[in-house]
C-alpha cells in the first residue's frame, strides 16, 4: 500500500478525492453560467466585464493518456535502465552521498556508486504516489501525483523581454511583476521562484530575495531555490517562519529541483540542496538535464533508459536521506540540432520521450515533472507558439503531474517574454478545459433544446445557450476570431500587442495578498540577518 503523503485534513480515499476534485473543477467552470442565471441582462453583462482572477483548482485529467509502449516494452526500459546503475553506475560527487550510499549497503568504488535494482525498488517504494502542495491561502492547496497536474511559470532566466517588448536584463522589480501576474493568471498554480534573475542584488544573496518576492506577491505555492546547499536551508528556514517548523513536517509547502549532469553524474551542489529539501520533509524534482544525442545516445529508447537510470537513482537517494519524503521524478529535456548542436523545442522526438518517460513514472508510482511551453524563438513568433503548443499539448497526453516552464519561456530559456507569458497562462487554461474531458451534465437539456429548434432554425436564442454560452465552448482573450473588416475597424492589433496591453490591465488591478504582519517582519528580520552574514559577492554562497 502506497503512502498519500500531506492530503491534511482530507480522509476521504484517494479515488474519492479525485470524484471530489472533478466536480470542484467543473463547479469552477460553471460558476459564472450559475451567477448569470440570477442577475438578467444586466447582471450577466456585469459578469462578463468584472475581472476574475480566482485560481483554476488543480487539473483532475479525464483524457486517456498516451502510453506508446506496451507491458514487455515497458519491462524491457525498465531492465535496461537497472542494468546501467548496476553495472555501470552512477557518479555522486559528494562525500557525504558516498558514506550515506556506503552505510545503505550500495557498493561504492571512488566517487562512483553501483546499486542493486532491487536495493532501488525497495527504495522508490516508499516516495509517496500523491501528495498535496499547501498554499498560504489554503484555498489554493492543490494535489500532485495521479490524475492531477499543475502549471508552474518558466524559472531562471537571465534577460526578460518587458512590456515594452525591450530585451533587457532584470532587475527585482522585474522578478515582482512576474510573480503578479503568477498570482493573477487563473491556471498557473505557483508563483515559482527566480522567473528571471534580479541583477541589481549580489548572487549571494538574491536566493534570499527571490524567496521573499515569491511569498509575498502570490499566495499560491512556490519553488525554493536549490542553487547550494546552504541556500536550500536559507529557503527551508524562510518557509519554517511562514508556515511554522512542525507545519512542514507533514506538509509540502515548496519545491526544490535537483538537477542532473547527464550523462550519469550527480554533483555536490545539487545532492547538498536535496538533503536541504529531503530533510525538511519538502519535495525535490529529480531531474537529469537531457540534451538528447549529447549528453545521452543519440536514440529516443536508449536515451529514455539513461534518463531513466538517472533519475531513479536520485529519487532513491531522497528515501536514503528521509524515508517517506516526498520526491518528484523530474527531467529537463530537449535534442540537439545534429548540424549546429543547439538545443530544440517542439520535435517529435521530445513528444515521444515523454510519452515514455510518462509512462515510466506510472510504472514506478511516482510523480512526475515535465516542461511545458518551451522554444526556441528569439521574439513572440508563430515559432514560439508552435514549438510551445506542441510540447504542452505533448506533455498533457503524456500524464505529466507537476508541468514546469508552463509560461513565459523563449530563446531556449535565455530570457522571458512578458507577451508569452500571458498567452501562454492562456494556452494552459485552454489544455486545462481540453483535459478535462466532456461533460455531460446538461446532455438531457441540450438534446431538448434540439426538439425545441427543429430544422433550420438556430440556437442562438434558446435558453440553454442563454445559460451555458459562458462555459459551453472556450472563448480565448488573447486570440482574435473577428473578420478581418472589424479587425482592421479596431487598429489592426496583433497578438503580441494585445497580450502585452493585458499584462498591464492586469498589474493595474493586482491587489497584494498581504503577507501576517508578524511573519513578515521575522523574514525581513532574517534576510537582513543572513545579509550581514553572507559576504556580498557575485558567487553562490557555499560556505555561510
Amino acid at each position: 500500500m502506497r503512502p498519500v503523503f500531506g492530503f491534511g485534513q482530507e480522509n476521504a480515499a484517494p479515488n474519492e478525492q479525485a470524484e471530489v476534485k472533478a466536480d470542484q473543477n467543473s463547479e469552477t467552470f460553471m460558476n459564472v453560467a450559475a451567477r448569470s442565471r440570477s442577475g438578467g441582462r444586466a447582471g450577466r453583462r456585469a459578469l462578463r466585464t468584472a475581472p476574475d482572477h480566482d485560481m483554476l483548482p488543480g487539473l483532475a485529467r479525464n483524457l486517456p493518456l498516451c502510453e506508446p509502449l506496451d507491458e514487455d516494452q515497458i519491462r524491457k526500459l525498465d531492465d535496461a535502465s537497472m542494468s546501467i546503475l548496476e553495472d555501470v553506475g552512477i557518479i555522486f560527487r559528494d562525500p557525504i552521498a558516498l558514506d550515506d550510499w556506503k552505510k545503505a549497503g550500495a557498493r561504492v568504488d571512488g566517487e562512483r556508486v553501483y546499486l542493486d535494482r532491487e536495493h532501488v525498488r525497495e527504495l522508490i517504494r516508499t516516495i509517496p504516489s500523491s501528495f498535496t502542495y499547501h498554499a498560504r491561502n489554503p484555498k489554493k492547496n492543490v494535489p500532485v501525483g495521479g490524475n492531477r497536474t499543475i502549471f508552474v511559470p518558466m524559472t531562471g532566466a537571465p534577460f526578460l523581454r518587458d512590456l515594452d517588448g525591450v530585451r533587457r536584463n532584470p532587475m527585482l522589480d522585474d522578478l515582482a511583476m512576474f510573480h503578479k501576474l503568477s498570482h493573477m493568471l487563473p491556471a498557473i498554480h505557483s508563483s515559482a521562484h527566480h522567473i528571471v534573475e534580479p541583477y541589481d542584488h549580489p548572487i549571494s544573496h538574491r536566493h534570499l530575495r527571490i524567496t521573499y518576492s515569491s511569498m509575498k506577491h502570490s499566495d499560491k505555492t512556490f519553488m525554493g531555490m536549490t542553487t547550494s546547499p546552504k541556500n536550500a536551508e536559507d529557503v527551508m528556514d524562510m518557509c519554517a517562519i511562514l508556515f511554522g517548523e512542525e507545519y512542514l513536517e507533514n506538509h509540502p509547502v515548496t519545491t526544490g529541483n535537483c538537477n542532473g549532469n547527464s550523462p550519469l553524474v550527480w554533483d555536490e551542489t545539487m545532492l547538498g540542496a536535496m538533503r536541504a529539501f529531503s530533510k525538511r520533509n519538502q519535495p525535490v524534482l529529480c531531474s537529469p538535464f537531457v540534451l538528447g544525442g549529447a549528453n545521452t545516445p543519440a536514440s529516443v529508447v536508449p536515451a529514455v533508459a539513461q534518463l531513466n537510470a538517472e533519475a531513479l537513482s536520485a529519487l532513491a537517494y531522497t528515501q536514503v536521506i528521509r524515508k517517506g519524503a516526498p520526491a518528484i521524478y523530474g527531467h529537463y529535456l530537449s535534442t540537439v540540432s545534429m548540424r549546429s548542436g543547439a538545443p530544440m523545442a517542439g520535435t517529435p522526438e521530445i513528444s515521444l520521450m515523454n510519452f515514455l518517460i510518462g509512462q515510466l513514472a506510472r510504472y514506478y508510482d511516482v510523480p512526475w515533472r515535465s516542461s511545458g511551453s518551451l522554444g526556441g524563438a528569439k521574439t513572440f513568433d508563430a515559432q514560439a507558439g508552435y514549438e510551445s503548443a506542441t510540447t504542452l499539448n505533448a506533455v498533457i497526453h503524456a500524464g505529466a503531474n507537476y508541468i514546469w516552464h508552463a509560461a513565459g519561456w523563449n530563446e531556449a530559456g535565455m530570457h522571458c517574454c512578458v507577451a508569452k507569458f500571458i498567452v501562454d497562462a492562456e494556452q494552459c487554461a485552454m489544455v486545462y478545459r481540453m483535459a478535462e474531458g466532456p461533460r455531460w451534465d446538461d446532455f438531457d437539456e441540450a438534446l431538448a433544446a434540439v426538439r425545441d429548434v427543429g430544422p433550420g432554425g438556430h440556437y442562438l436564442g434558446h435558453p440553454h445557450t442563454q445559460e451555458n454560452f459562458q462555459r459551453a465552448f472556450f472563448m480565448p482573450d488573447m486570440f482574435d476570431n473577428n473578420s478581418i473588416e472589424q479587425w482592421k475597424a479596431e487598429g489592426e492589433v496583433e497578438i503580441t500587442e494585445r497580450a502585452l496591453k493585458q499584462a498591464r490591465k492586469l498589474l493595474s488591478e493586482y491587489q497584494e495578498p498581504k503577507l501576517d504582519e508578524a511573519r513578515n517582519e521575522a523574514l525581513l528580520d532574517y534576510i537582513a540577518r543572513r545579509e550581514r552574514e553572507i559576504p556580498a559577492e557575485d558567487a553562490l554562497n557555499q560556505d555561510y
